[in-house]
């Protein structure tokens, strides 16, 4: 009798011993894709609301080799891994900065080893860039400790000792961010009351780290990106109804809007004189959403008719959820979140539009983040 109970024993701690083992090695297997003369970058997996399923890829662009979920890899003592909905990743100097939106969280990680270095409590954040030793983060709270203060706020954190420094308040649920002269600008969304949707831009000066002004702009403000040319452009994601969505370009010199693009936005980017946008909308007349893919000539501020992929190919993307252009290469990263109940794909263009290749990645394929490994 003993001698079987010991035979349990020794089989139990075994097979336990085996899943801690397997805990700690992703299962999938490195994808071999298509090198590129371009940047690699991190992808950060958005996952389901509440379903702890957030994960981190990785694209080595020398090799080919397409990793994923390589941060339960790197970090196999962290049990619950990365986390619920990881909204945004950015990488400053030697780390990598995660958001985590429901985990209440932004993790750091070494850009290299993708080892975690710390976690910083910040409570709905949203996005975070980076400006002179500091990350600032995007948050729906005040993030001081006033649970009903309708505000929401961005914090400061130092990117060596990772401790939030400052905490100054901003509009309601406020969105993505851009640095333009020492002036940090947010757009702010009001997304939780559509009854009352906020419509400013907050514009913060970095020296002093307090709200210098808001410009007002339109309803329900969401992705914000800045040219090289001093220039804002900010989208408005209407009321889902009766006010479209539309894009708006800010002189920063001034601080005023200069110009509307009559086209809806859901993502953009911005890559040398080229504002790549795509659109999700709904249409009362096919019934169906109808998806479009646009060009904009930043420097001479005019819109391209014109698509930047070929028809083939954008037919077959179902939910489109992040875009990007390698400064390097020129290929175009879209992400497909497909019926957001399966993990969705990323898909490589080359600059003419035309597929390169694709891939199986997490589920809510949400953002991108080029970094160069020969960099310190």
């Amino acid at each position: 009798m003993k001698r079987s109970i010991y035979i349990l024993i020794v089989l139990i701690a075994a097979v336990l011993s085996s899943c801690r083992k397997d805990a700690s090695v992703s299962p999938e297997v490195p994808i071999p894709v298509d090198p590129s003369s371009g940047l690699s970058f991190y992808l950060v997996n958005e996952g389901n609301w509440n379903g702890n399923n957030s994960s981190l890829d990785f694209y080595d662009s020398k090799t080919g080799i397409y990793r994923r979920n390589i941060f339960e890899q790197a970090n196999p003592e962290v049990t619950l891994g990365m986390g619920d909905t990881g909204n945004d990743i950015g990488i400053y100097g030697s780390k990598v900065y995660i958001v985590m939106n429901a985990s209440n969280k932004l993790i750091v990680l070494n850009k290299k080893t993708q080892r975690q270095l710390a976690q910083v409590a910040i409570p709905n954040g949203r996005y975070v860039t980076f400006h002179k030793g500091k990350a600032y983060v995007s948050s729906y709270e005040t993030i001081d400790g006033k649970r009903n203060n309708p505000l929401g706020s961005v914090a400061r954190i130092d990117t060596t000792s990772f401790a939030v420094e400052k905490v100054v308040n901003v509009g309601r649920q406020p969105e993505e961010m851009a640095i333009v002269n020492d002036k940090l600008y947010i757009a702010n969304s009001g997304g939780y009351d559509p009854d009352n949707y906020e419509r400013t831009v907050s514009v913060i000066d970095l020296n002093t780290f307090t709200e210098l002004k808001k410009i007002d702009v339109a309803i329900n403000l969401h992705r914000l990106k800045a040219d090289k040319y001093g220039d804002l452009y900010v989208s408005s994601r209407g009321d889902y109804g009766d006010i479209p969505s539309r894009l708006f370009a800010i002189d920063t010199k001034t601080d005023a809007v200069k110009k509307v693009f009559d086209i809806g936005v859901s993502n953009l980017c911005i890559d040398d004189d080229l504002a790549y946008t795509y659109q999700t909308e709904w249409s009362n007349i096919s019934q169906t959403y109808e998806i479009s893919y646009n060009l904009i000539d930043i420097k001479e501020e005019k819109f391209l008719d014109k698509s930047f992929l070929k028809d083939d190919v954008s037919r077959k993307i179902e939910t489109p959820y992040c875009i990007a252009v390698d400064p390097i290469s020129k290929n175009i990263y879209l992400t497909d979140a497909r019926s957001y109940t399966s993990p969705g794909r990323l898909l490589c263009f080359d600059k003419e539009g035309i597929l390169k290749w694709s891939v199986v990645c997490g589920m809510l394929p949400a953002q991108i983040a080029f970094l160069n490994l020969n960099q310190k």
